[in-house]
């Protein structure tokens, strides 16, 4: 007797879950993509995982055999032809089934052809938010002229244009402190004064001698050079936050020491490279132990469970 349910219902797949964990995964992914690269990675690899379990018993139910319907028995299993010089005369063997048939065909041509269509849709769109986070991220060589410049022991307040062709948005300061020779090498301690807190500038908590100012002219343009004497650290003036002179957090909303730049010495001119971020400082001067971490944005913390709720930095 002919199936009612004509080809078409007989060959449908099976319900699965598949499908809602492929979808979670791509939420994941896409969450990902703006949280944290490990929980990306873990929404790519669950996505990757449930949608080949999907495919696959997608296939498999084109391929295989009818499945009974509810409340319909199963087939028995079928028993060998008999003979044709035994019995009635044999029947010939049924010809094969059709190996794709035409509702698993469209069904997978659909989802191929919106899988194309999104991906054509979404992925310049991702390209465009995401890529530029990975882009011209280097931190531009600052010479700040000759070392002689800084008289050791002394800070001094380093003014100077980070991109010249940007103008003033990219003027920055950076206190720096010659603390003489460590193992043969210049020491200096160079640090930003981007606050910890919420990124405003910190000043330094003494006199700054105005009057003995003077303009250096580097390669990078104009340096502006102010003796300080902050013998009270460094103190931001919007929220109150407070740091020793190594840059250690005293007392405010901080949530770690100021950061620092990278330098090196250069036909002897002092050169600043990148920043990085600081935890804490122990001791002082040329041998300071600095704890030292990945730039971070302000009031993220890098040395605690706490900094584990934050997302992973671009590369700098």
């Amino acid at each position: 007797m002919e199936d009612p349910r004509g080809d078409e219902q007989r060959h449908q797949p099976p319900p699965s879950l598949w499908p809602v964990g492929f979808a979670v995964g791509i939420v994941c992914l896409l969450v990902g993509l703006i949280v944290s690269w490990p929980a990306a990675a873990v929404g790519a690899a669950i996505a990757v995982v449930f949608g080949f379990l999907w495919a696959r018993d997608v296939v498999a139910a084109g391929r295989g055999p009818a499945l009974p319907g509810p409340g319909e028995p199963e087939a028995a299993p079928t028993a060998p032809a008999i003979p044709a010089h035994k019995g009635e005369a044999a029947m010939p063997e049924p010809e094969p089934a059709e190996r794709f048939p035409r509702s698993v065909f469209l069904e997978m041509s659909t989802l191929g052809l919106g899988g194309i269509i999104g991906g054509i849709v979404t992925v310049p769109a991702i390209g465009f938010a995401v890529l530029p986070a990975f882009l011209k991220q280097h931190s531009p060589e600052i010479d700040l002229g000759p070392i002689t410049d800084f008289p050791e022991g002394q800070y001094v307040v380093a003014t100077f244009l980070r991109n010249p062709s940007e103008g003033e948005i990219s003027r920055r300061t950076a206190y720096i402190r010659n603390n003489g020779m460590r193992s043969g090498t210049p020491s200096f301690t160079c640090i930003s004064n981007r606050c910890a807190h919420l990124g405003c500038p910190v000043q330094p908590g003494g006199p700054v001698f105005d009057s003995k100012k003077q303009t250096v002219k580097t390669k990078n343009g104009e340096v502006d050079l102010i003796p300080a004497l902050p013998a009270a650290g460094f103190i931001c003036p919007c929220h109150g936050g407070a740091y020793d002179q190594e840059g250690n957090r005293t007392a405010g909303p901080p949530v770690r020491a100021l950061d620092r730049y990278q330098f090196l010495i250069r036909d002897g001119h002092l050169v600043l490279l990148g920043t990085y971020s600081v935890s804490s400082v122990s001791g002082s001067g040329a041998q300071a132990k600095i704890h030292r971490y990945q730039l971070t944005g302000p009031g993220q913390h890098i040395d605690a469970p706490e900094s584990w709720l934050y997302p992973v930095q671009p590369p700098h």
